[in-house]
């Protein structure tokens, strides 16, 4: 751990606490569902991971692992369901229907395997 910097703010020596790389990247959908759950359900390994310093970078981890996977579950899913841009032309809203039927069920997966485990 980095020697801590303080500056005078007044009277007084603040730490000068800065942002690591983890956290100036916002997180996205299933980082902030990860982190929900962490905090409602385990608080525990929350807080573990948090005075640790390991959770943004472990929220990170989760986000970009369910993005991979979301997008290999939607070309596995849309082409055992027959999703095709031919559909997409002669019939949208079968097209659609089928879209996110295929999204609800990668989502669904992405929610056992990754975010509630």
């Amino acid at each position: 751990m980095s020697e801590l910097i303080y500056r005078k703010n007044g009277d007084y020596l603040l730490p000068d606490l800065g942002l690591t790389e983890a956290e100036r990247k916002p997180l996205g959908k299933y980082g902030r569902m990860r982190q929900r759950y962490l905090e409602e359900s385990r608080p525990g390994l929350y807080t573990r991971l948090l005075l640790s310093g390991n959770l943004m970078t472990h929220l990170q981890e989760i986000e970009e692992t369910a993005q991979n996977r979301l997008d290999n579950l939607m070309n596995h899913l849309t082409k055992e369901a027959g999703v095709t841009e031919e559909l997409k032309a002669q019939n949208q809203m079968a097209w659609v229907g089928l879209m996110n039927n295929c999204k609800a069920q990668a989502e669904e997966m992405i929610l056992s395997e990754l975010i509630y485990a």
